[in-house]
């Protein structure tokens, strides 16, 4: 059964049934005109956007924030419910969502906007639900490490080979042990200050938006099917198909916005999928990481919404 509760800040948040899983998602704005969701990144949840929903609803958004599942207050299936957990599974959820959720409320396509994995998520809907996406921002996009002209041949029994012994290593692989270790020896502040150029901006509450996921006792099957989904997914769910197909029409606007100082992935990507992509429009965020979202939210607010407002599709 689905649950709706108000929050002071005039947010509305629910518990949404996707396929028999429990999908946290709010909403900001929800009486306004143009529909958004924003996906947020791995490790992270829907609370990522702290400092951006509130904007956006302002603006005139219906802002839609969605724990994809796998993450902060959604279900975390492990391999035996779910089999596996890729950027084609988030997909899928998006899609639904819009579906059920957005669509009997407005029929006007949606903005997506997305942080690292989310931004991956965003990218796949747009060349697969491209009739329902008005457009895109990305900061960053990850996966984008092999941008060339042509995919190699692959050998079949190869990648067959490869596949199993994956699967074969992370059912092995004791990640419960790994994740309490993670927690106990605080690496989720460092990791979150490797992140951040700003190292002020990793306050308590982002380590708890982080940290609260890490330990539910489900984490450690859901994270043992982000592992084998991602390490094993098609090239048909690889940023670099996913930029060629959408080349093909350019139907989809696509903003990246890129911290300039972000070590998780550096710059030069960003600049490499602009040059190889003219299509897509590269905004450089100075003395920001990983996170511009949440590290520069004034600016990336700001730069989102112009962008957006200036296309002639909107």
């Amino acid at each position: 059964m689905n649950s709706t509760y108000l929050s002071e800040a005039g947010e509305e948040s629910n518990y949404w049934n996707w396929n028999g899983f429990k999908i946290f998602w709010s909403v900001k704005g929800k009486e306004n005109t143009h529909p958004m969701i924003l996906l947020h990144g791995f490790g992270a949840s829907s609370k990522h956007w702290r400092n951006n929903s509130c904007y956006f609803a302002k603006k005139g958004y219906s802002v839609y924030s969605i724990d994809l599942i796998g993450f902060g207050n959604s279900a975390q299936p492990g391999i035996s419910e779910i089999e596996k957990l890729d950027n084609g599974v988030w997909c899928n959820q998006v899609s639904d969502f819009i579906k059920q959720v957005i669509r009997p409320q407005t029929s006007k396509k949606i903005v997506l906007i997305g942080n690292s994995l989310g931004s991956l998520v965003a990218l796949t809907c747009a060349v697969y639900l491209k009739n329902e996406i008005l457009s895109v921002v990305a900061s960053p996009l990850p996966d984008p490490l092999l941008i060339r002209k042509k995919e190699p041949k692959i050998n079949l029994i190869f990648e067959k080979f490869k596949t199993n012994l994956i699967k074969i290593f992370f059912k092995l692989f004791p990640l419960e042990i790994f994740l309490f270790l993670i927690n106990k020896l605080g690496i989720i502040k460092l990791g979150l200050n490797a992140a951040y150029f700003k190292k002020d901006n990793v306050d308590k509450e982002l380590i708890d938006i982080v940290r609260k996921p890490v330990l539910r006792k489900t984490a450690a099957r859901s994270l043992r099917a982000m592992c084998i989904g991602m390490l094993t997914r098609g090239n048909k769910l690889k940023a670099t198909y996913l930029l060629e197909q959408l080349s093909y029409t350019k139907k989809v606007p696509f903003l990246l916005l890129w911290g300039e100082k972000d070590n998780f992935i550096p710059l030069f990507l960003g600049k490499k999928i602009a040059n190889f992509h003219r299509w897509v429009e590269l905004k450089i965020i100075p003395n920001s990481g990983h996170c511009v979202h949440d590290e520069d939210p004034s600016l990336f607010n700001k730069i989102s919404h112009e962008w957006i407002r200036d296309l002639k599709t909107f």
